[in-house]
């Protein structure tokens, strides 16, 4: 069984999808980011960054000296959730390099940009307006990086894979973030293409009712963006 801290973000629906997808047992622990569950101390043991998502994997063997294994950041998860089910990456020593390659474009690339973009047009409108446009234009930037890639090819490899995952959701909002993708027609074929599949919508859906309803209050948006390391050390 594996436990899955999660709240239903783009972030958390990255691993969502992959659990959906291969069918692995997990239970659901919801982390509410908006009163601060990231930052309690059981959670920071296992995510030690204070963000989640985060799994701890208790398909271990009986008896192992260091016990459940628990893991964070999505990209180090997904690339564990595949090699334990042994799908949805490839086997070969160059789609494996070009899937490490990926995942890490996403989490240095996409997401970051794509995430702070979410910031200024969410939780700061009106404001800092060169700091959105810069975020805009990065994330304009890696859709560009995501449209030649897919030239020629279904998926960001030879076959759907937690290549496609880690990036999909953070594409899946792009008109929300302000960036219709009318200028990017294979990224949004490959939107719809991996959004029609089952398990991505059961993994989207999950801890649907969790979603926010309202604007952040004042309390909530100190603890989503006021952390500093002084902060949690108290």
């Amino acid at each position: 069984m594996i436990d899955f801290y999660y709240w239903p973000t783009p972030n958390g629906w990255k691993v969502s999808i992959m659990l959906e997808e291969t069918g692995l047992p997990y239970n659901l622990v919801p982390v509410n980011i908006g009163k601060g569950d990231q930052f309690k101390p059981d959670f920071m043991a296992i995510s030690p960054n204070n963000r989640m998502p985060a799994i701890v994997d208790h398909d271990v063997p009986e008896g192992a000296p260091d016990g459940p294994l628990p893991i964070f950041e999505s990209g180090a998860i997904l690339l564990h959730l595949a090699e334990k089910a042994g799908r949805f990456m490839p086997t070969d020593p160059r789609g494996r390099k070009e899937m490490m390659e990926w995942l890490f474009w996403q989490v240095g690339n996409l997401g970051p940009m794509a995430g702070q973009l979410s910031h200024f047009v969410n939780y700061a409108q009106g404001e800092h307006a060169y700091s959105k446009q810069r975020y805009a234009n990065e994330y304009n930037r890696c859709l560009g990086v995501l449209e030649r890639r897919l030239t020629g090819r279904d998926y960001i490899l030879d076959a759907y894979s937690i290549a496609d995952m880690i990036s999909w959701p953070w594409v899946l909002i792009a008109k929300p973030l302000g960036q219709p993708l009318d200028d990017f027609p294979l990224v949004a074929r490959w939107r719809e293409a991996v959004k029609s599949r089952p398990a991505v919508q059961r993994g989207v859906d999950l801890g649907k009712e969790l979603r926010r309803a309202a604007p952040p209050t004042d309390a909530e948006r100190a603890i989503l963006f006021n952390q500093t390391a002084q902060v949690l050390r108290g």
